[in-house]
């Protein structure tokens, strides 16, 4: 009687094992769904996924996949391949830190030329952070068009930096007698003074030149925590005094397209504008 339940007890064993390898293969050659029960591809997972070690892609039967090194992300190569571990030169962000946003760089050739020889100076010498460019009791401003720029700030908490290059030319009235001419170039934001540096360009007796002289021009600087909203931003530039009325004075441009000293081109005016906002997140 012990024999037969035995024998029993081993076809048992034999018909389960049987089937769940039956299932098993089943299983492997089918497409498996986590909380879906009409799965797209051979694992489709609707939830969340806690992963607590290494992921592994490129992997063979033989071989484990890779998984990658410190700091790389996962990047697709499109359908049908597998994704690889990629190495990014872009730093992540941290809430805290400042992340540059946008940069504007706009060029003028056509620069200012009405404030050339025959036009009085206007002899003001002081400048204050909010002045308004269209006061002329604050300053004869003329604007270098091509520079002008719009853009939006989305975060009070920010920095814009402006960089402003531009030639200056002057052409004495008399190539052996030196002249000079004082001037200053500002940045305006919405139409109010948010940057200034004054300036002086001498002819230094340039005979060689036919009595002009070149001079390049720089304004740097940073503005702390411009308010939301819409900015324009334009540059401008003034003269403050000239020794001799007769002298010809250009800003980002030449004096006279005749001479052969140099051209719009090689005096063209520059702005570049970063606008840096302070990182923060958003919990969902």
């Amino acid at each position: 009687m012990n024999k037969i339940h035995t024998f029993a007890a081993l076809i048992m064993k034999k018909i389960i094992y049987c089937c769940a390898t039956g299932f098993l293969s089943l299983c492997a050659n089918a497409q498996v769904g986590i909380g879906t029960a009409s799965p797209k591809s051979t694992l489709d997972v609707n939830g969340k996924i806690t992963l607590r070690k290494e992921l592994r892609v490129g992997g063979t039967s033989d071989q484990a996949g890779n998984a990658g090194l410190n700091g790389q992300v996962l990047v697709s190569q499109g359908e049908g391949l597998p994704p690889v571990w990629k190495s990014l030169n872009v730093s992540f962000m941290e809430e805290g830190q400042y992340k540059l946003i946008n940069s504007y760089l706009s060029s003028d050739q056509a620069g200012i030329t009405d404030l050339s020889n025959g036009i009085q100076a206007d002899n003001i010498y002081k400048n204050n952070v909010g002045d308004d460019i269209t006061d002329v009791t604050k300053g004869k401003w003329s604007k270098i068009a091509g520079l002008a720029n719009n853009f939006v700030i989305k975060n009070g908490k920010n920095r814009l930096t402006y960089q402003f290059q531009t030639g200056i030319e002057m052409k004495a009235p008399n190539s052996g007698t030196s002249q000079s001419v004082t001037f200053t170039c500002g940045v305006f934001r919405n139409g109010k003074l948010v940057a200034v540096r004054p300036d002086k360009v001498v002819s230094n007796n340039n005979t060689e030149k036919s009595g002009i002289q070149d001079y390049i021009f720089t304004l740097n600087y940073t503005e702390q925590n411009v308010p939301v909203g819409t900015q324009k931003l334009e540059v401008a530039c003034r003269k403050i005094n000239t020794s001799n009325l007769n002298s010809q004075f250009t800003v980002g441009r030449n004096v006279s397209d005749t001479n052969t000293v140099s051209n719009a081109f090689t005096l063209e005016s520059i702005m570049k504008i970063d606008v840096i906002e302070y990182v923060t997140y958003k919990s969902n």
